[in-house]
Order: structure tokens, then C-alpha cells, then sequence
């Protein structure tokens, strides 16, 4: 069985106005996360997501895709143990 993580990606490009945060929203919920997605002053989407290590490594993989709205420049991604901050996965 895997154990829960969190990942808080910062993904950059053109990755605001294109509809990313809620394709991730889709995304997350469809593989069983709980998370957020916003969009940050510079340009880029802070992604923060919570679940199984293999639906969050899912998530990433989608997140770099070409099946991503906009153009991804860049996905910097960081590991912790997971929180349980979160109830569901939202748009912030």
C-alpha cells in the first residue's frame, strides 16, 4: 500500500487564462486528490495536491503533458508527507 504525500508543484508558461487551474481541478479529482490550484503574481499556478504517491505522480505526469491547457514551460515540484488540510480539491 502506498503512503499519502503532498507535492506543491509551481508550473510555469503560459498557464493562466487558458483554463489550467480548472483542468487540474478535473484532473485531481478524477484521480482522488485533495489539493488546490491558484494562480500566483508572477504568471505561474501554484498546484498543491494530496493523495496516493502513484495518483500524485499521475497528476504530475498529466501537469507536463501535452494534454494540459496553455503552454508548460516548467513544473518544479516538491515532496512532503501529506497534511489532510484539505477536504476536497478547489480553484483558489
Amino acid at each position: 500500500m502506498n503512503s499519502l504525500v503532498r507535492v506543491t508543484a509551481t508550473v510555469t508558461g503560459r498557464v493562466q487564462g487558458v483554463g489550467f487551474r480548472y483542468s487540474t481541478l478535473h484532473q485531481a479529482r478524477r484521480l482522488g486528490l485533495t489539493g488546490e490550484a491558484s494562480n500566483l503574481m508572477d504568471g505561474s499556478v501554484q498546484v498543491i495536491a494530496e493523495g496516493d504517491r502513484d495518483a500524485v505522480d499521475s497528476l504530475l505526469g498529466w501537469l507536463q503533458s501535452r494534454n494540459a491547457p496553455g503552454r508548460v514551460r516548467h513544473v518544479d515540484a516538491v515532496f512532503t508527507p501529506a497534511t489532510g488540510e484539505f477536504s476536497g480539491f478547489d480553484v483558489g
